[in-house]
């Protein structure tokens, strides 16, 4: 397997069982589903140590009074909070991981990235990896020392609206929807309006999972994200509905060397909620 050029934000399964009870690491597992409460799957059966986060409710500000947007990321007193609860502070390593490739784990991630916290990474497989191999897990919740966790916010991570209206406008950054096929052309419609953004390219986040929740190939990601027109000098702003899909191609094109990238905080749940915004539907 060819080197990510910032592996560092991938951990095997095995990097992460050597950190097993290091006082300095903070597991968190960031399992999620919009369908029903995973805090059961998570009592049941996660790695030693783990904490729990929802992103839904432990990540995100509350909705302006209009309803919308929702979900978009918490701000810095906030976030600072449910760090310190979670025990992770400006010293902590975390490690964060789930069920679904660590696509949840990344809006951990960004999250963190935006407040100025870079010692994290994702346990690279997630939870069916770490079973498959028979390794440990225990049940019931953590309890874990509150910390103290200074928020450091840091400009450059997130994309605005306003950001991605100059994107269109100008032709750059890029603009990357990582959402199924059927929402990008409108086919399915997750807000009130369905479609994508002008001059949009569409790759699928999941694509750059294999089959097991593994991560492909560097090179082979790489490849993939040329042949949609994304070259080693381009400016990136991904989104998808909640910024969380978003997230996770953030974190492979950052651990592919990518630096110039940002995820759009409101994502498709601002953009298609509103009436004074263009919108293609179909492909572009």
């Amino acid at each position: 397997m060819s080197p990510f050029a910032r592996p560092e934000l991938f951990l095997s399964t095995d990097q992460v069982a050597a950190r097993l009870g290091d006082p300095k690491v903070r597991i968190v597992d960031c399992r999620y589903s919009t369908e029903r409460d995973l805090r059961d799957d998570y009592r049941q059966a996660h790695l030693p140590g783990a904490v729990y986060l929802n992103w839904a409710e432990d990540l995100s500000a509350p909705p302006p009074p209009s309803g919308h947007p929702e979900f978009m990321l918490a701000g810095p007193s906030d976030l600072a909070a449910t760090m310190a609860r979670l025990g992770i502070g400006d010293d902590t390593f975390v490690v964060g991981y789930d069920v679904e490739g660590g696509h949840h784990a990344a809006r951990l991630w960004l999250a963190l990235r935006r407040y100025g916290h870079d010692a994290m990474a994702v346990m690279e497989g997630g939870l069916q990896k770490w079973q498959r191999e028979g390794r440990p897990v225990e049940s019931g919740d953590v309890a874990v020392k509150p910390a103290a966790f200074t928020p450091r916010p840091r400009e450059r991570v997130i994309a605005t609206k306003d950001d991605v209206l100059a994107a269109v406008h100008h032709g750059d950054p890029w603009l990357l929807d990582v959402r199924r096929d059927s929402e990008y052309t409108g086919e399915e419609a997750r807000a009130k309006h369905g479609g994508h953004v002008p001059g949009a390219v569409n790759v699928l986040w999941k694509d750059a999972l294999e089959p097991d929740w593994t991560l492909k190939d560097p090179g082979e990601l790489e490849q993939m994200y040329i042949d949609a027109g994304f070259g080693p000098e381009t400016s990136t702003i991904t989104y998808c509905q909640l910024g969380v899909r978003a997230a996770f191609t953030h974190l492979v094109l950052t651990a592919l060397g990518h630096d110039d990238v940002r995820t759009y905080d409101g994502s498709w749940e601002e953009w298609g909620n509103r009436d004074d915004v263009p919108i293609v539907r179909g492909r572009s």
